[in-house]
């Protein structure tokens, strides 16, 4: 059966909106993931919008949906996976998704660059009877199905970590994301939060972008503004720069350093253990949009989203895995091999997706 046309889709769109309504407030589904009654036709095509492309973990995000999406392919269940992705703000995120909307897509993937600003576009997507699916970031709009880690429960592993390293009255910086960010945002409100409740004093907050060149110059000036810091907390992409700061000032043996899982990171991690270093990295898997495709499919099929496996719009997948001391060696024996760039990794499988639907 050929794929409706984005015609139909919009005669139809108006044909179901009390449907549409029911769906979203119903206790078996949300979002836009609950809404639909039957399925579309196959094959079906998929965008992604990417607005951030300054790490490489967004790159490793895109090549894993192309690497899922081929198998999907095989079998014909789709037929076109349209990206866009540059390095872009709001507004330009606003029309990668008309530019999706214009291509007659399905479902689109998105990476937010704000948890609000893009409400507009979203509806604009829905009408036409697009399913949106957000990824690494929850969104507010209820015309958007979440595919989400808990950020916040992310940001904790690790800030928990530190707080007991450092012991209350410790001394620490923070290195953080890209500033208003909704993934950035969450975090450190749910690290600060930590913070507070260990008695661990925050002397100053500093943006590195999700950078490893920036995170490193961003640490090389705070040692130098604070020399009696205690610790380092950063987020995802910059603890190896972080590293690299600390260790040329010599003073890897008295500043505790939350971590990432990447290679770069655990590779330096692994040489220090010989000098007793200890860190900890948290998986924030590029492979949830691998996670988000699979789920995007089951709802293009027309299927609701189970009792339980949703909370209004958001569908929470698992943090994969933490790396810590007590496990380093078996996962560094697994990816020692990659580039310093890759992040270890986790989605759901496809019967993992399939368990969150009726």
């Amino acid at each position: 059966m050929p794929r409706p046309s984005r015609g139909w889709r919009a005669g139809a769109a108006a044909g179901v909106v009390a449907v549409l309504l029911a769906a979203c407030s119903s206790n078996d589904g949300g979002g836009s993931g609950g809404s639909s009654g039957a399925a579309d036709g196959k094959p079906y095509t998929i965008g992604l919008s990417n607005g951030f492309v300054g790490s490489e973990w967004r790159t490793q995000m895109v090549k894993g949906v192309e690497a899922a999406f081929a198998e999907y392919k095989k079998e014909g269940v789709v037929d076109e996976l349209v990206v866009e992705s540059a390095d872009t703000d709001v507004n330009g995120q606003i029309q990668q998704i008309r530019n999706l909307i214009n291509r007659d897509v399905d479902a689109i993937i998105v990476n937010p660059n704000s948890e609000t600003a893009l409400d507009a576009v979203f509806r604009e997507a829905t009408q036409q009877g697009v399913k949106v699916f957000a990824i690494d970031q929850a969104v507010t709009s209820k015309d958007v199905t979440n595919v989400v880690i808990d950020q916040a429960e992310w940001a904790r592993i690790s800030a928990d970590w530190l707080a007991k390293q450092v012991g209350k009255g410790g001394n620490i910086a923070v290195v953080n994301g890209v500033a208003g960010h909704p993934a950035n945002e969450m975090r450190w409100n749910a690290a600060k939060d930590v913070f507070a409740k260990a008695g661990v004093k925050v002397l100053t907050v500093a943006d590195g972008n999700w950078d490893q060149a920036t995170g490193q110059q961003v640490m090389t000036n705070l040692l130098a503004t604070y020399p009696d810091l205690d610790g380092v907390w950063s987020q995802d992409g910059m603890a190896e720069g972080v590293f690299r700061a600390v260790q040329a000032a010599g003073r890897v043996n008295q500043i505790k350093i939350s971590g990432e899982a990447r290679v770069g990171f655990m590779r330096l991690w692994n040489e220090a253990r010989a000098d007793d270093f200890e860190s900890i990295g948290v998986v924030n898997p590029p492979g949830g949009a691998v996670s988000a495709l699979h789920v995007a499919v089951n709802v293009l099929e027309g299927k609701k989203f189970a009792p339980g496996k949703i909370n209004g719009n958001t569908a929470t997948i698992p943090i994969p895995y933490t790396v810590d001391e007590t496990n380093f060696d078996r996962y560094w024996g697994e990816a020692g091999g990659e580039g310093n760039a890759y992040s270890l990794d986790g989605s759901l499988t496809r019967d993992e997706a399939a368990e969150y639907f009726q």
